[in-house]
């Protein structure tokens, strides 16, 4: 399957660069002067287009600008987008999270950046997309149940009870990254024990998937379990995710870091805190963590 990437940018120059890096690696590439002119072109093209890469300061309509508009628009929302910029400082970074950027460059940037950021925003949102789908298809009236608990081991399971969890919550699509984050999260660096460098080597490689496969099949690992509890009161439903790992320092991950920006993978949390629950807490040494929604009265 051929990807197909919306480049945009107001340097020519930047355009063919990145044209030339995404093309021969096997990605089709669209450009695009401005914003202006990219909403034009989604427009037409918005089911075609997987990732869109755009740069921050531009004419006409900034990159911003053009944010804003793709994720107000019920068919657009889902495509990722990544930003280039030439300061990705901590408030610029914060402000294009909440308009919906999670992945992020920063300038001047090499293909091998470039591919690895690209590969994982399109990875990310294939999975968004499959779970979305799914939850949809299988959502029933869960409203009666105020308490129940689960266990798992495998991160295959980890999608599926993500399927099922989300339909206990009144907006199923907010939650539903938010879930899968935390469940992928408890397996493989807490019960598994991939560190986050360790992560970014076997994404960069490809090897992430059979590593995690080799490590669920280790005798130590095996036995080890995720527990899942939810609860539902009056004014909130929780969710209560507990591995069985050493656990990890929590609080920088709870924000997307300027210096981890434009890092392969790492946002899980920082998403699922700003966009899937009202209050995500980690507890003693962040290997039990509580997600909540709060419940209109």
């Amino acid at each position: 399957m051929t990807y197909k990437i919306l480049a945009v940018d107001d340097e020519e120059k930047n355009l063919k660069l990145i044209q030339g890096f995404l093309q021969r690696d096997g990605y089709e590439v669209i450009t695009a002067s401005d914003g202006m002119h990219a909403w034009k072109l989604l427009q037409n093209l918005n089911n075609e287009i997987d990732v869109i890469l755009t740069d921050r300061m531009m004419p006409n309509m900034d990159g911003m600008e053009l944010t804003k508009k793709v994720k107000a628009h019920p068919e657009m929302r889902n495509i990722p987008i990544i930003m280039q910029t030439a300061a990705a400082q901590k408030d610029q970074v914060a402000e294009g999270v909440k308009a919906g950027v999670y992945y992020y460059l920063t300038k001047p940037f090499d293909s091998v950046v470039l591919i690895s950021i690209i590969s994982a925003a399109i990875s990310d949102a294939q999975v968004q997309k499959e779970l979305i789908l799914e939850v949809h298809k299988h959502k029933k009236v869960m409203e009666f149940i105020d308490t129940c608990h689960f266990s798992f081991s495998r991160l295959d399971d980890a999608r599926d009870l993500t399927i099922y969890l989300a339909n206990f919550f009144p907006d199923p699509d907010r939650v539903t990254l938010g879930i899968s984050e935390i469940l992928i999260n408890a397996v493989e660096h807490g019960n598994l024990g991939i560190t986050y460098d360790e992560k970014t080597a076997l994404n960069s490689d490809g090897k992430w998937g059979d590593e995690v496969h080799r490590r669920e099949k280790l005798p130590d690992n095996s036995i080890k379990k995720v527990a899942v509890s939810y609860v539902k009161s009056e004014k909130e439903i929780s969710l209560i995710v507990k591995d069985q790992g050493a656990g990890f320092d929590w609080k920088k991950y709870m924000d997307i870091d300027p210096e981890r920006a434009t890092d392969n993978h790492g946002r899980g949390i920082a998403m699922s805190n700003l966009m899937s629950f009202d209050k995500l807490e980690y507890i003693g040494n962040g290997n039990e963590v509580h997600c909540k929604v709060l419940l209109n009265d």
